[in-house]
């Protein structure tokens, strides 16, 4: 399914619970924290494969529900999540070139 019909899909199921009213972007924001937050709570004191082993069904609600509101927000913002994927990325090129960055976890401005 692409990005668009997943947008569709997103706006169906809010529109069938007359939810668009809550769905301002500010609270959206909000809520791409807290659903962020609970995606890590999963992981904090314990090892990644434990995680992944024990509670993949968490994690997949966990990241879907930072990703839908995420597609909500910039819905909400007019922008399309393909184009500013592409700036972003196009942006990083710049600032971690491979020659310099390849194999390295340094923050731009050590490189």
């Amino acid at each position: 399914m692409g990005t668009k019909n997943m947008m569709n899909e997103i706006n169906n199921f809010r529109d069938e619970r007359n939810w668009r009213q809550f769905h301002n972007e500010k609270d959206l924001a909000i809520s791409i924290s807290i659903e962020a937050a609970e995606l890590l709570e999963l992981y904090q004191w314990k090892k990644p494969a434990e995680v992944k082993k024990k509670n993949f069904e968490r994690l997949e609600e966990e990241l879907a529900d930072v990703l839908i509101y995420s597609y909500m927000l910039t819905d909400n913002l007019n922008m399309d999540i393909d184009e500013i994927i592409a700036k972003k990325l196009k942006k990083n090129s710049l600032k971690y070139p491979v020659k310099k960055s390849c194999g390295k976890s340094l923050k731009y401005d050590e490189l």
